[in-house]
């Protein structure tokens, strides 16, 4: 009993915490999870490291220096700290090209969920709330994209309009709508049969303001912590596409593309492919961690556990 009133107590001091002061209280919660932490923290790198990779650069990136082709790491015999991670076959610096790297990764990331995510949410919102041959269209439109795996959609399309990265960004927007669509609609069958979106359609509510501003907000939770988590998926489809050939073309820097320079130098120089695949590695598991916690805060039936 005493026990259930403390929890009871806790409960109300939070909710006044979120009223009061919602940014504190956000940063709180971010901060009882270790995993939401460091999630937090690798992406706010990534995200800072991003828009100023011509200061933190140390070198041009597509800088050739055939005097220093395949340097290891400065802590490595043959190393210098002028190239901290080395260099590539090309003599160009490591460190720089996985600075610049984060701007296409980060740019193809955003954009392509935007765009998804904007696709799904329309076309989910308008199947799950009309229902009928809409809902049946759209549904049978979502059981087609499953049926083909996604990346080979992509290539197939890529093939014949051409790589490069608007292109690349377009594409797996317009290709990747699917999980958005299936979470929104089954969200609005939900929503849509609660008191308040009754009785908005009971007083003449037009359907574009009860689905923009009733059902919308509802289903915001959902949506968030799938766009996070796409983030993830959507940089590996653009490292595996630019490994390819097929997505980010030179010499625009991706780390697909500094992947698929250093596959053939794995057994002698292990540097030049380790470290981009590490920095695709470490931000896509950042971005998870960020969206698993998001999961636990805003979905009421998951409690925190300070995991």
């Amino acid at each position: 009993m005493v026990a259930n009133q403390e929890t009871k107590i806790t409960n109300e001091d939070e909710q006044k915490e979120h009223k009061v002061n919602p940014f504190i209280y956000w940063i709180k919660l971010l901060f009882k999870s270790k995993t939401g932490t460091v999630g937090f923290l690798i992406v706010l790198i990534v995200v800072l490291v991003a828009p100023f990779a011509s200061v933190l650069a140390p070198h041009d990136p597509t800088q050739t220096n055939p005097a220093a082709m395949l340097l290891p790491p400065f802590w490595l015999e043959g190393g210098t700290t002028e190239y901290i991670l080395g260099t590539d076959n090309l003599g160009r610096d490591i460190l720089s090209r996985i600075i610049y790297g984060t701007q296409v990764s980060l740019l193809v990331g955003i954009m392509a969920v935007i765009i998804a995510g904007a696709i799904g949410a329309v076309l989910g919102l308008v199947s799950g709330y009309y229902g009928g041959i809409i809902d049946t269209i759209v549904m049978r439109l979502v059981d087609a994209f499953l049926a083909i795996p996604g990346i080979l959609i992509t290539l197939v399309i890529l093939s014949i309009v051409g790589p490069g990265l608007w292109t690349l960004i377009v594409v797996l927007g317009v290709t990747n709508w699917v999980g958005y669509a299936r979470i929104v609609r089954g969200e609005v069958l939900s929503v849509k049969e609660r008191e308040f979106v009754k009785a908005a359609q009971s007083i003449g509510v037009k359907d574009h303001v009860i689905m923009r501003k009733h059902l919308l907000p509802n289903v915001a939770s959902s949506f968030i912590v799938t766009s996070t988590l796409s983030v993830a998926g959507t940089i590996i489809s653009e490292a595996s596409l630019s490994f390819l050939g097929m997505g980010v073309q030179p010499p625009t820097v991706s780390w697909g593309i500094m992947l698929n320079s250093g596959k053939d130098y794995l057994a002698q120089s292990w540097w030049v492919a380790t470290f981009p695949g590490l920095a695709i590695t470490f931000t896509t598991l950042g971005i998870i961690f960020l969206g698993d916690w998001l999961r636990d805060v805003l979905d009421p039936r998951i409690s925190m556990k300070g995991r």
